[in-house]
């Protein structure tokens, strides 16, 4: 199974024993909109709400940072996927957050986990099946093998990793023009760190750019796409879109910042900049 599937390919694979599909959407609270309600009103038949709140850790003073691999481990197998099933990702997003539920299951051991190009919206333009309701149970078992290497802390950071760091927000907030909207998390990067809005991956129905395009995005960010680099973000959710797009291009040796901005912009003792890359 490749990393990126089609409509077409999962229709045809629709079903089959092996196969689970996992609805991964997540709005930012701004948006006024409910994701589960929206996957229990209306989803790929079979398809499981991946509840990225849910699955993070609470204790955590910054959102949405990876869980214990316990808490994965049983998330995962309450909702039936196991390690060894092949897993297809898809959300109904602006965010793109099925690139972050990918990686989780990858980082914590599942091998084969793919992105549906153009998720729920593509599907649904095609006038292919939906359901409403909640799928039935099934068994799974989740044995999780966490990839420490594929994450990186802030200590790290401050200390020098000696590869780049690329950050996917926007560039009015990566620039400080505009505030961060979390409540005392200042604006502006980290110095030294190259901009890729996680937008300018995709077309606006949801597909990833070609490989050409995606090279020449990353290319005129400053980055090589082909070396190794950090990713970050606000929270540590879109910047599982460069980390992504890194891997259709070839790249196996990237790494995610998970603390991201709302980490490092709430800390005082941090240093900040403002402005262009």
């Amino acid at each position: 199974m490749d990393d990126l599937v089609s409509t077409g390919w999962l229709a045809y694979e629709l079903g089959a024993a092996d196969l689970v599909l996992v609805d991964a959407s997540w709005h930012m609270p701004s948006a006024n909109r409910d994701a589960r309600q929206e996957y229990e009103e209306r989803h790929i038949p079979g398809a499981r709400f991946f509840d990225i709140d849910f699955l993070s850790d609470h204790d955590a003073g910054s959102p949405h940072m990876l869980p214990s691999a316990e808490h994965f481990r049983a998330g995962m197998e309450a909702l039936g996927v196991g390690s060894e099933d092949r897993i297809v990702v898809y959300d109904q997003s602006a965010l793109r957050t099925s690139a972050r539920a990918w990686f989780m299951l990858r980082h914590f051991g599942a091998y084969r986990v793919a992105i549906l190009d153009g998720g729920l919206s593509k599907w649904v333009a095609e006038g292919r099946p939906v359901e409403s309701g909640e799928p039935p149970e099934r068994s799974a078992r989740f044995h999780v093998q966490p990839r420490a290497s594929e994450v990186v802390c802030k200590a790290q950071i401050e200390r020098g990793l000696g590869m780049p760091i690329l950050d996917a927000r926007g560039r009015a907030r990566f620039e400080g023009t505009e505030q961060d909207p979390r409540p005392g998390v200042a604006a502006g990067h980290i110095p030294g760190a190259c901009n890729l809005p996680y937008a300018a991956l995709y077309h606006e129905d949801g597909t990833f750019r070609s490989p050409d395009e995606l090279r020449q995005a990353f290319v005129a960010a400053g980055i090589d796409p082909e070396r190794p680099f950090v990713a970050s973000c606000g929270s540590g959710v879109t910047a599982n879109s460069l980390i992504f797009a890194a891997r259709l291009l070839g790249n196996r040796d990237t790494r995610l910042y998970d603390g991201s901005w709302s980490e490092w912009g709430a800390d005082p003792q941090t240093a900040k900049a403002v402005g262009p890359a």
